[in-house]
This record gives C-alpha cells, structure tokens and sequence, in this order.
C-alpha cells in the first residue's frame, strides 16, 4: 500500500453496517510506505497507523471528486423535498 499527503485512509469496519473511518494522511515514510501520519476525521485527532487489510488509500483528487457528487446529491433531495412540501405532496 502506498500513499502520499493529501490521500485519504478508508478504515472500513469488520461488521456489516459498521462505522467506517476516515482520515487526512499527512505525511509516509520513504516512497509512501507505512507507518502513516494521519488525522482523523471523527476525532479531529493525529495519529501514527499501520494500515491493515480491512483499510484502503484513495487519492486525494478522487475523494474530492466524490465528496462533490456526494454534496450535490444531498443537495438535489433536500430540494427535492423541498417542493414536495410546497406542492404538499
């Protein structure tokens, strides 16, 4: 696994429905090796992690991508629901 600062570190959980984090990777070791640097997001917190296989890197650039599809899906229901409401459906 390598990564490199500004990726992002998926931990998924070992259950079904589990929680997933995710963290900022700030800095690798030599050629994007672990032990990662990381902040995590659900506690706004740094850390050293060794990723294990249940864990994903995703580029920088893609997560951003995919935290804008995300906002504007989120986006079109809640206007969505908005009209609905107006037109009291």
């Amino acid at each position: 696994m390598k990564a490199q600062s500004g990726d992002w570190l998926i931990v998924h959980s070992h259950t079904d429905g589990g929680h997933v984090r995710k963290a900022e990777i700030l800095g690798t070791k030599s050629e994007g090796q672990p032990p990662y640097t990381v902040r995590w997001l659900d506690e706004d917190k740094e850390s050293v992690v060794f990723p294990g296989p249940d864990a994903q890197v995703v580029a920088g650039a893609d997560q951003a991508e995919f935290d804008r599809l995300q906002s504007e899906r989120i986006g079109q229901v809640q206007a969505d629901l908005g009209n609905q409401h107006r037109h009291g459906s």
